[in-house]
């Protein structure tokens, strides 16, 4: 999944144009209790304001809060004029660039801004690849790292009609074994269809409702 798919893009963003002041973009934060805005010049991107940027800068301003957020300007302390995606990164790449910020702009040709991606989404996506809104049981288990393994983990699954929620592989750079972890549907063939897995050369680590 790329960056793109989960962009929300420029018309339904909330910005702010580059020479306003810190009092309306704080208004701006608060009313739609949100943490950040792409700062605009036009439709061409120039940074980023956070509700934390802006008490910093306060905070080490010495001036009064009306004081400084009546004179300063957004563009006076916007942030990440070069920290910006393209949109064909690859979605999981942007949890570490997220890590200790909330959101990130997507910029076109001429630093035309596209539209914004947020922590809050991308941790969504990780919440949905691995199933952790919908209940089930999750399988965590070990295999020999070899050529076919995956493929013969769903004939197993798809004999026993198990319906998979989520499957997620850790360790693919070790040569030898694979970590996995699978989320299905309970049913009864549970039992049945872990047995297979231990016979197939899987080894089962534990065993989770969720």
């Amino acid at each position: 999944m790329f960056v793109k798919s989960i962009m929300i893009p420029k018309h339904t963003c909330y910005t702010i144009g580059q020479d306003e002041t810190l009092k309306e973009a704080l208004a701006m934060l608060e009313e739609h209790q949100i943490d950040g805005l792409p700062v605009l010049e036009g439709d061409k991107y120039v940074g980023i304001i956070t509700r934390y940027g802006i008490y910093e800068n306060f905070f080490s301003s010495g001036k009064l809060k009306e004081d400084f957020l009546v004179a300063a300007l957004v563009k006076d302390i916007a942030t990440h004029q070069e920290h910006y995606l393209e949109g064909n990164e690859i979605f999981e790449k942007t949890l570490l660039a997220l890590k200790d910020f909330p959101l990130l702009a997507v910029l076109g040709e001429n630093r035309k801004f596209l539209g914004i991606v947020t922590r809050f989404d991308v941790l969504a996506q990780f919440q949905s690849a691995f199933g952790t809104n919908r209940s089930g049981v999750r399988i965590a288990f070990t295999s020999v790292e070899t050529e076919g393994r995956i493929a013969r983990l769903a004939e197993i699954s798809h004999y026993f009609h198990e319906h998979i929620i989520s499957l997620v592989t850790f360790d693919e750079t070790d040569k030898l074994v694979r970590r996995i972890v699978m989320k299905v549907e309970k049913n009864n063939n549970l039992d049945k269809f872990i047995s297979k897995l231990e016979k197939s050369g899987f080894r089962v680590l534990d065993i989770t409702e969720d």
